[in-house]
């Protein structure tokens, strides 16, 4: 058995963290002996271990966060089956996250350095762009109104997302996720159409950063790959305590 700041020493985190973990439901209910201590079993030790591990990644992109916390609630209701399958498909979902990304940097790269290839002939819906980009409609909705892209339209009224449009997409959408504001990006977008020859960083600088459009997203490669490490690290766990 164990006392908060026993327990708290063992998990490496502050006890302040297993009080509000204990509230939160990220860890199962604990037992008070009778002079009021809590009283931590070694389920709850592996409960705070598993939530350390699931919450070392900071991405909130992609509903990254919130599938972080499913895992570690399942695992604080001692459903440790379930937590592992929330883990396993948390984990296919960062790898196509890190996909995405990496492909967002190829695209920036082409486009700044003027070197976009050919489009096919295929086009989309908004709805069936947002599903490709895995964003809500709404989402690029926003951008739209924002001035991000501009959408051309059929004869019939109805926009019409070509193979430029989503590529540009995939652009907003990782910068957005490198925590690039709105306005920010559209001062790129804007003047990247009048000239390839313009100093990124300047044009993007904002008060959260000023490092240059492809250090952004080689950061952001670099935190999916501290989350993917970080699931596989949950997963073991996981499956150790279910064998």
């Amino acid at each position: 058995m164990y006392r908060t700041t026993e327990i708290a020493k063992e998990a490496n985190v502050h006890p302040n963290t297993v009080r509000v973990y204990e509230k939160w439901g990220y860890i199962s209910p604990v037992p008070r002996a009778d002079n009021g201590y809590r009283m931590f079993s070694d389920v709850h030790l592996f409960q705070l271990r598993v939530a350390r591990c699931a919450f070392r990644c900071e991405i909130v992109q992609g509903h990254i966060r919130e599938k972080a916390r499913d895992i570690v609630k399942a695992c604080g209701e001692e459903h440790f089956s379930l937590a592992l399958q929330l883990a396993e498909h948390y984990l296919t979902h960062l790898k196509q996250e890190h996909a995405q990304a990496l492909e967002a940097i190829e695209l920036v790269e082409k486009w700044l350095g003027g070197t976009e290839s050919e489009f096919v002939d295929e086009s989309y819906t908004r709805v069936e762009a947002a599903n490709l980009l895995k964003v809500s409609a709404e989402t690029i909705r926003n951008w739209e109104r924002n001035g991000l892209i501009t959408v051309p339209r059929r004869d019939d009224g109805h926009r019409i997302y070509s193979e430029k449009e989503i590529n540009r997409l995939k652009i907003i959408r990782t910068l957005r996720a490198a925590h690039y504001s709105i306005s920010a990006i559209l001062r790129l977008l804007k003047q990247a159409e009048k000239s390839k020859e313009l100093n990124v960083k300047r044009v993007l600088n904002t008060p959260e950063t000023d490092d240059d459009i492809i250090t952004v997203t080689d950061c952001l490669i670099h935190s999916l790959d501290e989350a993917i490490q970080s699931a596989k690290e949950v997963i073991q766990l996981l499956i150790t305590r279910e064998e």
